[in-house]
C-alpha cells in the first residue's frame, strides 16, 4: 500500500487529499479540492483545505461497511460536512469548497470504486488497464478554456483569463448542463460513476489526481507505467517525473493548462492487508 500527496506551491496549502485503510474491506480514498484563484470568494471561512480533509476522514469511515453502496456513503459524508459549516459559511455560494472523490473498496468478492469528478480510477484487471475518469468537466467553458491556453501561463493576461474560466466553471457546478461535484449537495452523490470488478481478477489498483495523470497527458507514460512506478520501490519517482516536466515547460507551451504545477496525490493498492490504516493531509480542525 502506498499513498502520498505532494502540494503544487510551498506557499499555498494542499487541497489534496488520501487515505486507505483495512479490516473487513480494504478501502481508499482521493479527493482533489477546487479552490481556485486567490482572487476569487468563496463563501466559506474555512477554506477548500478543510472542506477535502473533513470530507475524506468522514468518507474513509463510512466505507468501512460492506453493506453500504459508495454512492450512499458519499452522499452522507457531504451531508455531514454540510452541516458542519452551514450556520457560519454561504453553502449556496458558486464557489463554496468543492472536490473531486475516487472511492475504492476491495471486499473478498469483489472490487467498486466510485468517481466523481476528473480525478481517475486505475486498475490491473487479468491483465487489462482499465481507467475511469468522469471528464463532464471538459465540456464546459471550453472557448473560455481555448482563451486562457492560448496565453503564458503565469502572466496577468493568463491569469485574468483563468479567473473568468473558473467563475464559469463554478457556476456551472451541480446544474443542469454543467457537471457534478462534491460540495454542498448530497444528491450530487449519486451522479457518480460507479462499477464492480470480480476481486480475483484484480491484481493492483490506483487512484489518481488530475495533477498525477499529467504523467500521462504530458506523454511521460502511460497509466501500466504509472501502475509500474507506485508498485515499485521508489513510488515517488511518478512525482519527481511530473514535476520535472511542469518545470521543463513553466509558460506551458507545449502542454497549456492552469497551473504551472498543481498538488499531485495518488494512492496504490496491491491487494488486501488487514489491519493497517494510513491517511495523509491537511491537519483537520472544527469550524468555530
Amino acid at each position: 500500500m502506498y499513498l502520498h500527496t505532494r502540494p503544487g506551491r510551498v506557499d499555498k496549502p494542499n487541497e489534496d487529499y488520501v487515505a486507505a485503510a483495512s479490516g473487513t474491506s480494504v478501502r481508499a480514498v482521493l479527493l482533489d479540492g477546487a479552490g481556485g484563484p486567490a482572487e476569487l470568494p468563496t463563501g466559506c471561512r474555512h477554506g477548500t483545505a478543510w472542506y477535502v480533509n473533513q470530507l475524506g476522514d468522514r468518507l474513509i469511515l463510512r466505507m468501512s461497511d460492506p453493506g453500504v453502496a459508495l454512492t450512499e456513503v458519499l452522499a452522507a459524508a457531504i451531508k455531514a460536512v454540510a452541516e458542519l459549516h452551514d450556520r457560519s459559511c454561504d453553502l449556496t455560494h458558486p464557489g463554496t469548497p468543492a472536490s473531486t472523490v475516487v472511492m475504492a473498496r476491495r471486499a473478498e468478492d469483489k472490487v467498486e470504486y466510485l468517481v466523481l469528478g476528473d480525478s481517475t480510477f486505475v486498475a490491473d484487471v487479468g491483465g487489462e488497464i482499465v481507467t475511469v475518469s468522469d471528464r463532464r468537466i471538459d465540456a464546459v467553458g471550453v472557448d473560455l478554456w481555448k482563451a486562457m491556453a492560448a496565453l503564458p501561463t503565469g502572466t496577468p493576461g493568463h491569469q485574468a483569463a483563468r479567473i473568468r474560466f473558473v467563475e464559469h466553471l463554478r457556476r456551472m457546478r451541480n446544474r443542469r448542463g454543467g457537471y457534478p461535484t462534491a460540495a454542498g449537495a448530497p444528491a450530487a452523490a449519486h451522479e457518480a460513476l460507479t462499477g464492480d470488478f470480480p476481486a480475483e481478477q484484480v491484481r493492483r489498483i490506483a487512484l489518481l489526481s488530475d495533477g498525477a495523470t499529467r504523467f500521462v497527458e504530458f506523454g511521460l507514460g502511460e497509466f501500466a507505467d504509472a501502475l509500474d512506478i507506485l508498485g515499485s520501490q521508489a513510488p515517488e519517482r511518478l512525482f519527481d517525473r511530473v514535476r520535472a516536466a511542469e518545470a521543463s515547460d513553466p509558460d506551458g507551451e507545449r502542454w497549456p493548462r492552469a497551473k504551472r504545477t498543481d498538488d499531485i496525490a495518488a494512492v496504490y493498492l496491491p491487494g488486501s492487508k488487514p489491519g493497517s490504516s494510513q491517511r495523509t493531509g491537511t491537519p483537520s480542525s472544527r469550524p468555530r
